[in-house]
């Protein structure tokens, strides 16, 4: 199976990123990167800077400063409508499914960049493959399903873009337990085929499960960062985040 376009995934690279809100900074000089085929995760509380940051990166909000570049393109002008164009796929917060269309007709939408032909319905059974409920439930209204089946369905419309660079927000927000491990089963799937992930959680142990590098956030700034599993044992990490 192979749901993505992770054959051609490049690097990304964002370079002082800044973002403010009127007179107030969000985000400040951020720089980060994510390698061909890797997982990074971004994790911190409210308020700092997570969502904001992925936000500046689309073109969702506007950039007070920085460069962003995915392999040779620079994308710093890129409308945000045109990133998926070149090989971004995003699942944003809330899930934001078109809630009055079925299941289907949201997932076929995720293919609007290109015609929709035999590889597109290709596509959409090997998405069917990875989320089956979304098969049965294809004909269904998609504000009808629950939290988690609707964050199945964000994550198959994005992933029927055949994306290089699969963008997350808060993927884990108001799912059960159970809804989460499903969910990560699913990333580490996608990061078993090859496809670079950028992940933004509140939810650090559903992070360092799926990542292999990570970056703690605090006050519109990169406080910490290191390979997950490093900062799955950092003390600080551990009280703040874990809760242990």
């Amino acid at each position: 199976m192979k749901v993505t376009g992770a054959d051609t995934v490049q690097r990304l690279s964002v370079e002082d990123l800044s973002v403010h809100y009127g007179g107030v900074r969000a985000v400040g000089s951020v720089g980060f990167t994510v390698e061909p085929g890797e997982s990074v995760g971004i994790i911190g509380a409210n308020g700092a800077g997570k969502t904001s940051t992925l936000k500046a990166l689309m073109g969702l909000v506007p950039r007070s400063a920085g460069r962003i570049r995915l392999g040779e393109h620079d994308l710093t002008r890129v409308k945000a409508r045109d990133m998926v164009r070149h090989g971004i796929g995003y699942v944003p917060e809330g899930r934001h499914v078109f809630p009055g269309l079925p299941v289907e007709k949201n997932l076929l939408l995720g293919a609007y960049s290109r015609p929709w032909d035999k590889d597109t319905h290709r596509q959409l059974e090997e998405v069917y493959a990875l989320f089956p409920v979304l098969r049965e439930m294809r004909e269904r209204l998609a504000g009808a399903l629950s939290g988690g089946q609707q964050q199945m369905l964000a994550i198959g419309r994005a992933l029927m873009t055949r994306p290089r660079l699969l963008v997350l927000d808060e993927p884990s927000m108001g799912l059960s337990p159970k809804l989460v491990g499903s969910i990560l089963d699913v990333l580490r799937k996608l990061r078993e085929e090859g496809l670079s992930l950028l992940l933004v959680e509140q939810n650090a142990t559903l992070t360092f499960g799926v990542t292999s590098h990570c970056i703690v956030m605090e006050n519109g700034e990169i406080a910490m960062s290191g390979t997950s599993a490093q900062l799955s044992h950092d003390p600080r990490v551990r009280e703040v985040y874990l809760g242990l």
